[in-house]
């Protein structure tokens, strides 16, 4: 892996945490996601199930983990099984990972050959009253792709009927949302890494350079940075594109006078970056571009301050929408009348800002944790407002990366220019 190796405590304590959550005589049994194919004999390069990676470490596809924290021998409690290197992986692919370095990534003394799973299944269950297994239950979830843990749902329950299923996502998914000291280092590396990317990119930006040109750059420096790359799609989006809140496409020239927006985020260690900026293409703002600018900046700064420990995140975006309605008023693209006859359930500023706020942030760009839980110190969210005005070609997104504290809110990517001096005196140098 490119990231520098990460201390096996982490994952020990996740374990430990974990394991605190579990009904007695219970056994969890996580996998690897599946290599993905794509034609032919290609396929996508590979990335970890996050729970797994979240309990063990473990970068490694055909990597399974079974957990039985009360079995009554010691040795079977905590077990990791491990693609075996042969002759032929040796020469085509390299050498995967050996048991003793799967002991030194993880921390879990007993690493055996994923050849020796099945048995050690048999041995784990036969003392388990329930077995908790993953299935993915993330809020926004639209793959219809059967996964790794699908397919063992499956067998399991066919090989085993009469045992008590449990599912592990509501509890594993809770406790993803708090973040350790070492998952913020983590997270606040991949900001960093973005933060290069996109110092970078102030002095490229110019009128007639091309959106994948930039795209490219960002690549760049990301690698360099011992970042796998890209942590999402990126959106590199100049004039009328801005307006596209998913524009992936990446294939237009920039022209003077426009808007660029960049939506990117540098992954790294298999945590991400979420970052959005929007700078001149010209390398400096127009009156109209500054009004809407601002009112943008405005509501990211207000809506920083609202994630406080204890609120909810419904509670949070009415807040934010009645911020944003204040703004669109003094822009002059709402009216009064327009804000008094508003339906509640579908408000007026939605016209021109769509999408929501925040997310959770970590391991996955939009992290797993339920959108009612109250928010806690040690969550991790985006704050990413914006105003979009299709018949003027002008979109501004501006996003940054928070850590919530009891303390006061933590900006992971208060290095990363945003004001509009600042943006346009480096992009003058």
């Amino acid at each position: 892996m490119k990231y520098h190796k990460i201390d096996s405590g982490l994952f020990i304590e996740n374990r430990k945490r974990l394991i605190d959550k579990l009904l007695p005589n219970s056994v969890v049994v996580l996998l690897s996601n599946d290599r993905m194919p794509t034609n032919a004999d290609g396929s996508m390069p590979f990335k970890q199930n996050t729970n797994l990676f979240y309990l063990t470490g473990i970068d490694q596809e055909e990597s399974i983990l079974i957990l039985a924290p009360d079995h009554p021998n010691q040795k079977l409690r905590a077990q990791l099984f491990l693609k075996e290197t042969d002759k032929h992986i040796a020469v085509w692919e390299g050498q995967k990972l050996s048991k003793m370095e799967g002991f030194f990534v993880s921390g879990i003394e007993q690493v055996h050959w994923l050849s020796h799973f099945d048995d050690a299944l048999k041995q784990v269950i036969s003392e388990s009253q329930q077995v908790y297994l993953y299935q993915n239950e993330h809020s926004r979830k639209s793959s219809v792709v059967e996964t790794a843990h699908d397919r063992f749902a499956a067998k399991m329950k066919q090989a085993y009927p009469l045992y008590d299923y449990k599912r592990l996502a509501p509890i594993i998914y809770e406790l993803r949302t708090i973040k350790s000291v070492v998952e913020v280092a983590l997270i606040q590396e991949a900001c960093r890494i973005t933060e290069v990317g996109f110092k970078n990119m102030l002095s490229t930006v110019k009128p007639g350079i091309w959106e994948f040109e930039l795209e490219a750059e960002y690549a760049y420096h990301f690698l360099r940075n011992r970042s796998r790359g890209f942590a999402y799609e990126p959106i590199i989006a100049g004039g009328a594109n801005s307006c596209v809140l998913h524009y992936i496409s990446n294939d237009a020239q920039l022209c003077s006078g426009d808007l660029l927006l960049m939506d990117v985020g540098a992954e790294y260690a298999n945590y991400n970056a979420d970052m959005t900026r929007t700078i001149p293409v010209n390398g400096t703002f127009s009156r109209r571009q500054k009004q809407v600018y601002r009112a943008v900046l405005n509501v990211k700064r207000q809506a920083t301050s609202l994630l406080t420990p204890g609120s909810s995140i419904p509670e949070y975006h009415r807040a934010v929408g009645e911020l944003m309605t204040s703004e669109l008023l003094s822009l002059g693209l709402l009216t009064e009348k327009e804000v008094l006859e508003q339906d509640p359930a579908h408000p007026v500023y939605k016209k021109y800002f769509m999408h929501g706020t925040s997310h959770h942030l970590g391991l996955d760009v939009h992290d797993v944790g339920s959108s009612h839980k109250k928010i806690e110190a040690g969550m991790v969210f985006t704050v990413e407002p914006g105003i979009y005005i299709p018949n003027e070609g002008l979109g501004i997104r501006l996003e940054d990366n928070i850590l919530v504290s009891e303390s006061g809110n933590i900006n992971l990517m208060r290095d990363i220019p945003i004001e509009i001096e600042e943006i346009e005196d480096l992009m003058r140098h």
